[in-house]
């Protein structure tokens, strides 16, 4: 039985396409860069993915991709890189401005209160995160927020989890349930540490190979049917 959910935030109980687009067209306007168009933030995303990739990797360091996504992304476009520094700085709030909720996500963690213990568990930065979960509520629902820039180690890493459980002191690494929609970071991260994952998978992908997500579900609310399940294999 589940008694720990480890929930992740970004594209799981947040929608962080919406904030994303929102604070670089709200950027794009504020620096005087001109409109900021669906096919430039469709690039930009990809830039940014394939970052954060290479850090899930441990082939760069946060402040590496940080910059270095919006470095590339602005040379594409012919864009003065000498304002990157300060462009990512006020990146990092303006994401905290547009809250758009995954699945009715805070009416889910406040159901499931009581019944299990629910932790964030985020690579994303401590402006950032502290924003979105302070703004949106959700962060007054957990029993605790773990962050990678405050713990020295990022998803997938079993590292990162090592310091998550040294906190939260699981009796058994079956009764710990991560939920996430990053297979490479949230679903590796959890096979990695030896606990239950669940892949949250709203466009119905197929699992690719080299991936063995415990559960995989489209929707939210689809967790609760999770805790009491067998433990699979």
């Amino acid at each position: 039985m589940i008694k720990i959910v480890l929930w992740d935030v970004d594209g799981t109980l947040l929608d962080f396409g919406a904030a994303e687009r929102a604070a670089i067209r709200s950027l794009f306007s504020e620096y005087g860069l001109g409109e900021c168009t669906d096919s430039m933030l469709a690039r930009y995303s990809a830039v940014n993915a394939g970052f954060w990739q290479r850090l899930e990797r441990g082939e760069l360091t946060k402040p590496q991709i940080l910059t270095g996504r919006f470095e590339q992304f602005f040379r594409e476009y012919g864009i003065d890189t000498g304002i990157v520094k300060e462009f990512n700085d006020r990146y990092q709030l303006k994401l905290g401005d547009t809250i758009v909720f995954r699945d009715d996500s805070p009416d889910i963690v406040r159901s499931l209160k009581g019944r299990v213990k629910q932790y964030a568990v985020s690579n994303g930065t401590i402006a950032a995160q502290t924003k979105k979960l302070d703004r949106s509520g959700l962060g007054a629902l957990m029993d605790g927020v773990f962050l990678s820039e405050e713990l020295g180690a990022e998803k997938p890493s079993r590292v990162f989890f090592e310091k998550v459980f040294a906190e939260i002191r699981p009796g058994d690494p079956s009764e710990v349930l991560i939920v996430g929609d990053s297979l490479t970071s949230d679903i590796l991260g959890g096979m990695n540490a030896g606990i239950r994952t669940c892949w949250y998978d709203p466009e119905g992908e197929p699992v690719p190979g080299g991936y063995r997500p415990d559960y995989v579900i489209a929707d939210l609310h689809e967790v609760a049917d999770c805790l009491d399940a067998e433990t699979p294999g």
